[in-house]
């Protein structure tokens, strides 16, 4: 289960409802269920029992409070439980005006009375409020209708949230740019003002000049948070590095860190080689792989879809678990459906599998600066964000990890399905050879989360049966044991 101090950075704005034609008794009654189970798993709601005596929509004058309490709340998510049929029209009139992702469910119904009566009706009012919903144009998510105790709603409603928060961060997100992409990589081209336009992502570009003056001058004031930086990365890693060049690593990060804020940028990409390399003689990877420990991911050779990736993965999980970002290398030498990701020591640290290295230098590169571990075991999910032509997709997928030979740097062999069809994917494109990943099933919550932000689930297993099973709560989960 996720820690509920993490669930409360999104905020959900509750909207049970009713039909006057069913008791309204009952859909008070099983409303305050409702409440009560939100509260006991510890999410962050607004409530609407100050609108009317039910607390409960079902008219106009009641959803214009609702309207008005929700947007000056900044809600991140609409949860419409459905507590006997609903008033379809007044929760599809609701949730077009909020353009949040919208959460519809509904208690399961009780048998009959015994002289045939009915007090609700619920299943029947969710198939009415799905049709006006897509008639209002809104996308939505759907629990299963069930018990308020069925594992499906816990699981339903904490997942929505997980997408709520890749969604809310994804449409936040500004990217600092240090550097233009370095010549030979084409493959990174970008077009900004499309990410603006279509999604709102917003790039801070700065020149690598600005970033490493301001390098330069923490360390010649000799700046305090020099020393609490080494420190830290010596609490994590075995340093192998001269101190001077130590001191370096210390003062990029921090240099990174302080653009980022000033700029306003929640994540970032940097010209990485080779012209960093000769002004200031390390690389910034080590740098970097702190920056992702602290949860601000930052990519190499300006790849921007490549940070956006690492954003979506990291906020499919709460922040809970942090990424790997690597270049998809090489086959494995024995395994046919083995392959190296790797980098020079972008991973974060909390993902090593043993101590964290800060090693003289790279086989790549002879410059100090790089990290080296091999990232831990287990199931990870797998992301790219591409697009070119106007088109967008998210790349998306699981593979475990397998033994593999030793590789300098951060690395980790993972075992696909079937590593044919993940190539083809990677040739044809839009993808390129950079991913993102995580160990925690998050493709059913990226999945889901596409369908709010227009970018396309493209998975490179034939899944889409099993991310569908998987929200109507049939599987517990996509990966196979």
């Amino acid at each position: 289960m996720v820690n509920k101090k993490n669930l409360e950075q999104i905020k959900l704005g509750f909207t049970p409802t009713r039909r006057n034609i069913f008791s309204a008794d009952a859909a008070i009654e099983f409303a305050n269920k409702t409440r009560a189970k939100l509260d006991k798993l510890g999410v962050n709601y607004v409530d609407i029992k100050d609108v009317n005596d039910d607390g409960l929509l079902y008219d106009d004058e009641g959803l214009a409070k609702i309207t008005r309490k929700f947007k000056e709340a900044n809600i991140d998510g609409l949860f419409i439980a459905n507590e006997n049929f609903g008033t379809e029209y007044e929760v599809a009139r609701l949730a077009a005006k909020l353009n949040v992702p919208v959460l519809l469910w509904g208690p399961r119904d009780e048998a009959p009375a015994p002289d045939g009566s009915r007090r609700r009706d619920t299943q029947c009012g969710l198939f009415a409020i799905g049709k006006v919903l897509r008639h209002f144009n809104v996308p939505f998510t759907y629990i299963r209708n069930s018990d308020i105790d069925d594992a499906s709603f816990s699981r339903g409603v904490i997942d929505f949230i997980r997408v709520c928060n890749v969604v809310k961060t994804f449409k936040h997100t500004r990217l600092l740019q240090v550097g233009p992409r370095p010549f030979d990589f084409w493959s990174v081209i970008v077009n900004e003002g499309e990410l603006l336009e279509k999604f709102g992502i917003q790039l801070s570009p700065i020149p690598l000049g600005e970033l490493t003056s301001h390098m330069n001058n923490l360390i010649e004031k000799n700046d305090p948070r020099i020393e609490e930086t080494k420190n830290f990365f010596r609490e994590w890693a075995d340093i192998q590095i001269k101190d001077d060049d130590f001191t370096k690593v210390a003062a990029l990060k921090l240099a990174l860190q302080d653009k980022m804020k000033q700029y306003g940028c929640n994540a970032g990409t940097i010209q990485c080689w080779t012209e960093l390399q000769r002004e200031i003689g390390i690389l910034p990877y080590a740098s970097e792989a702190l920056l992702q420990t602290e949860g601000m991911p930052v990519t190499c050779e300006t790849d921007i879809n490549g940070a956006i990736s690492e954003v979506l993965a990291e906020s499919a999980t709460l922040g809970e678990e942090r990424a790997i970002f690597a270049d998809v290398n090489c086959r494995h030498p024995e395994n046919e459906n083995g392959e190296l990701l790797q980098h020079l020591g972008t991973f974060a640290f909390q993902t090593a599998k043993n101590k964290p290295v800060l090693p003289p230098s790279h086989f790549v590169f002879d410059y100090p600066g790089s990290a080296a571990f091999e990232a831990k075991d287990g199931n990870y999910s797998l992301v790219r964000f591409d697009g070119d032509h106007g088109k967008y997709s998210m790349l998306i997928g699981n593979a475990k990890t397998c033994q593999g030979p030793y590789e300098q740097g951060t690395y980790a062999w993972f075992e696909f399905k079937d590593l044919n069809r993940f190539e083809a994917k990677y040739v044809y494109g839009p993808y390129i050879h950079h991913m993102a990943g995580v160990r925690a099933d998050i493709v059913p919550i990226l999945a889901e989360a596409g369908k709010y932000i227009n970018v396309k689930p493209d998975y490179f297993d034939p899944i889409a049966d099993k991310v569908v099973a998987y929200w109507y709560g049939d599987i517990d989960s996509i990966i196979d044991d």
